[in-house]
């Protein structure tokens, strides 16, 4: 078995940055935050001490897991506004690895490449197809909803308006690239692990918007 250079030295170490457990919690914490993140706030959000946070922070960042900037709060402005303060994000690359290496992102670019060339449409609406009917026979063992959308990485959460906002796009550099045909193909995924679990796919919403997953899920009318 052979492993190249560049996985175990860059990769690897970028991802061995998350084996503790609290700095993988600091890094959830930061990865879910709709704004970049001051120490206190990621400090108060694991109960650990400021001190603590910063350095394991900073040790995300060393790892290249998290990107940082300056910024005083809101309203503060001008002399006496205090020194701006370490915010913390995501960067906007991902991480992982297989042993011995593999390449699915080529194959799944070439096969998105093809797709898109495609006039007559009829290989998009197979696939659409293909993704309902993937969505709806793949979720037999789950519970229920949210951990249905856990299982498959989305990172749900419940809104104050009752929407589950996903949070992570778990096709997210296809994406990029191919957004009408692979926010498509996830809309009609999400459709199909609803009715699935017996609920009404008209749930799922294609509502594209930036940082986020491309499918809202609305509450059940009542």
């Amino acid at each position: 078995m052979s492993v190249s250079h560049d996985v175990t030295s860059s990769h690897a170490s970028r991802l061995s940055a998350l084996a503790d457990p609290l700095r993988r919690r600091l890094y959830d914490y930061v990865a879910r935050a709709d704004t970049p993140v001051r120490r206190d706030e990621a400090a108060a959000s694991v109960g650990i001490s400021r001190t603590l946070a910063a350095y394991h922070l900073d040790r995300l960042t060393d790892a290249g897991l998290l990107a940082t900037s300056y910024a005083r709060p809101d309203g503060h402005t001008g002399p006496g506004a205090g020194r701006p303060a370490k915010h913390y994000e995501p960067v906007d690359h991902e991480v992982s690895i297989t042993v011995p290496p593999r390449t699915y992102h080529l194959l799944a670019r070439l096969l998105a490449d093809a797709v898109a060339a495609d006039p007559t449409d009829q290989v998009v609406s197979a696939l659409l197809v293909a993704a309902e009917k993937d969505g709806q026979a793949n979720c037999i063992h789950d519970s229920d909803l949210m951990t249905a959308l856990r299982t498959r990485a989305y990172e749900p959460e419940i809104a104050a308006t009752g929407d589950i906002d996903l949070h992570n796009c778990p096709f997210h550099q296809l994406a990029q690239a191919y957004p009408q045909l692979v926010c498509g193909l996830n809309h009609a995924l999400l459709r199909g692990v609803l009715a699935g679990l017996g609920d009404n796919p008209n749930r799922a919403d294609l509502t594209p918007h930036t940082g986020r997953c491309c499918v809202v899920i609305h509450p059940n009318s009542t």
